[in-house]
Formats: structure tokens, sequence, C-alpha cells
């Protein structure tokens, strides 16, 4: 397996109050080139917080953060400021839980799709922007991609909104997709079409998926390897079938006898 991505010891604290809160503690992944990793966990154990780190979000001053996060060749933990911006939203992407928040609702869905284009690659013409981001809001499964693209968030439905999301990380075509929770606020239905999408852009890009979520069925769904998280440590990870077929952790077995079962 090529790896593209190795987080060794990470660890981050908060000195927003008296004493130093630690979120993450001692956290490590080894992303394969086209792997689909899974992070689960309840709210609050770290999962997204070790997320936001790896894509260079976490730049607070009362944020500590130590360990390593290699990303062909740099450490994206002690890098410049310039060199981890080239990584953001172009090799590294990553969607979000609520679309919503995300998007600026004042701009089209066509300028927010092609803005990573406008950042990243400044060679590109306004011609070929246009269409790299109707391509791929076609890609994404949007129909009337055309009409799409000269519309604003609140005029779509929150699964459209979902895949526009996508389309815009995508667009540079990332080596990484970091999905954060990004079927939470969407229905079944929708949920599984998301799957599904992320599915394809793995299957037809190569492109690597850390896919962070509460949900053991999408996770099991998906996901070939899963970590599993609880108040910062990871607890237990292997091998999804493994891991959901026999928990050897508390915790995991608690989580796996939570998953809701349809009695007919």
């Amino acid at each position: 397996m090529e790896v593209i991505l190795d987080v060794t010891d990470l660890h981050i604290e908060f000195h927003d109050h008296d004493l130093p809160e630690t979120a993450v503690e001692d956290f490590d992944l080894m992303l394969g080139k086209g792997e689909i990793v899974g992070i689960v966990g309840e709210s609050g154990s770290g999962k997204s917080m070790s997320a936001l780190a790896i894509a260079g979000l976490l730049n607070r001053h009362a944020i500590k953060k130590t360990g390593r996060i290699m990303f062909e060749g740099v450490d994206l933990l002690t890098c410049d400021r310039k060199t981890l911006r080239s990584f953001q939203g172009d090799e590294i992407s990553i969607i979000f839980q609520e679309p919503m928040t995300s998007l600026n609702p004042v701009k089209n869905i066509g300028w927010q799709v092609e803005e990573a284009l406008f950042i990243h690659h400044k060679e590109i013409k306004k011609e070929e922007r246009k269409k790299r981001a109707i391509e791929m809001l076609k890609a994404v499964g949007l129909e009337n991609a055309e009409k799409v693209y000269k519309m604003y968030p609140h005029e779509l439905s929150g699964g459209m909104r979902q895949r526009v999301m996508i389309a815009a990380a995508m667009i540079g075509n990332p080596k990484i997709l970091i999905a954060d929770e990004p079927t939470t606020a969407l229905d079944v239905t929708v949920q599984a079409q998301i799957v599904e999408l992320l599915k394809k852009i793995n299957r037809e890009r190569g492109t690597s998926i850390i896919f962070i979520s509460h949900d053991l069925s999408l996770v099991s769904q998906l996901c070939e390897r899963v970590i599993v998280m609880q108040q910062g440590n990871i607890v237990e990870s292997g091998s999804t079938a493994e891991v959901f077929r026999k928990p050897r952790h508390q915790y995991t077995k608690k989580l796996i006898a939570a998953i809701p079962k349809i009695e007919l």
C-alpha cells in the first residue's frame, strides 16, 4: 500500500481556560492511496478535531498541537503558512456537516465551485473555470447543471447543497477528501445517495477519503478500515468487518449494540 498521509502521535490541547484541556491524545492514522478510512465515536470524542488538524484548520493561538502530519514529505503541523495554503482545498479538501453554513449565501453556486480553481490555478481562464465547474456539478449527480451554476444556496435542497459542497471540494481533483459528518443533516434516502457518490469518487478518481461519522451503518457500507475514538483517544482500529464483527473494546461494543434494528 502506498501511504499518502501519515499522522503520528497527534496531540491537541486547548488553552482557553486556566488549565489546559486535552481534545486529542496520541492519534495515529496511516492512509493509503485510494483507501477509505472511517473515524467513529460520539460527539466530543475528538474525531472532527483530528480531521480539522489534518486539514490545517486549527490555527487559533489558544490551541497547542504536537506530533506529525506527513503529506508528500511535508509536516503539515510545522510547515509555513504559505506551504499549508498551497495544499488546502487543492491537494486536501474537506466537506462539512451542514452545507448551508459552509456555503456563502450571497454568492452563486458557480462562483463557489470555481473558488478553489481561482485560488490555486490562476492560469485557468474564466471560460475554462466555468466549463469545469459545470462538468463537476454534473459529475456529482446534479441535473440541469447549467441552471444550478447560476442559482444560490437557499434555492437548493439539503441534498443538492451537499452535492455542491462535494463538487467544490473535488474541483481541483484532491488526493485526500475529508468528509466530516457529511450526511447528518440529510434524510436516510439522501444519505445513501451521498455514500454512493463518495464510493464513485473513490472508484473513478482514486481519491483517498477520511469519512467521519457517528453512524456505524454508513461507515460499514463505505469504509475499508475504521478507527474508534472515545474522549480524544483511539480505543480500537482495524478492518471494518473485523471491528464490527468482533469488537474488542467495551466502548466499541456499546456503539455497535446501539445500532437500531428493524424488526418486521
